[in-house]
């Protein structure tokens, strides 16, 4: 399991283990004699790198995340726009043929409709069967016809059948591309330093700034973690041009 596509553990995972270690660097300090005004200075320019690092990285992991979540929004788009396509391309096929493969094109698009909104993993796992089994039929219905009448007109359905099982192809390749796990775990090495200097450094004991910096920090984590949780986080891709398909092929 991958901990990061819970964004709700998120938060409160980087909190304790950032607050832990500004506890562990205060504890350091009060172990050691106390720094001189000069040692103090470079210690100022330490952190201050520090710091700097983590929201440069910080800021490239939320960039990631955004571009990742442009991009499942981009594929919703053209996977309904494939399917709409196609069902108009459908008419090109002799009648009792057409009138088979758009029905199973509004089945197949509530069952996409399915997949962007689907939580729970049961119901996730039998959306996968019935689109691969519902996109079996799709083909074979098509190919049997451009093999029976290999004409450019049925060509031209069977180019956009191609195109509707690719675009549920790319979409699923874009949920599954997430921040690496090997990214995750520098950011919040790189947290957990800069809060362990934050405790050495301090000139006293202060519970309350040992907290800030992990809680804001804590956010921003589980910020980047909600947008590229695609399934499990607060903000989520609608499938709205699904959707209105989906409305606009049962009234036909």
């Amino acid at each position: 399991m991958n901990i990061f596509s819970y964004p709700l553990l998120v938060f409160p995972l980087a909190l304790f283990v950032q607050w832990i270690s500004a506890e562990a660097g205060n504890s350091v300090r009060q172990r050691r004699r106390a720094m001189e005004e000069k040692e103090r200075s470079d210690f100022g320019i330490v952190l201050g790198a520090a710091l700097t690092l983590l929201g440069l990285i910080i800021g490239f992991s939320f960039s990631m995340a955004v571009n990742r979540y442009d991009q499942r929004k981009n594929y919703e788009e053209a996977e309904a726009n494939a399917i709409g396509t196609e069902y108009v391309r459908a008419d090109l096929l002799p009648a009792a043929d057409a009138a088979q493969v758009q029905e199973l094109l509004r089945k197949y698009t509530d069952l996409r409709v399915r997949f962007y909104t689907t939580r729970d993993d049961s119901r996730l796992a039998k959306a996968y069967a019935d689109t691969a089994q519902l996109q079996n039929e799709l083909w074979s219905k098509v190919q049997g016809v451009a093999a029976n009448q290999p004409t450019p007109v049925v060509a031209l359905a069977l180019s956009g059948m191609n195109d509707v099982l690719n675009s549920q192809g790319y979409t699923q390749a874009a949920w599954w591309n997430t921040i690496p796990v090997a990214a995750w775990i520098l950011m919040i090495a790189i947290a957990m330093c800069c809060n362990f200097l934050i405790g050495y450094g301090a000139h006293r004991n202060g519970r309350l700034l040992f907290f800030i910096v992990p809680f804001v920090v804590s956010l921003s984590f589980f910020l980047i973690a909600d947008i590229d949780s695609p399934r499990r986080g607060v903000i989520k891709v609608a499938p709205q041009n699904l959707m209105a398909l989906a409305q606009s092929l049962r009234a036909q």
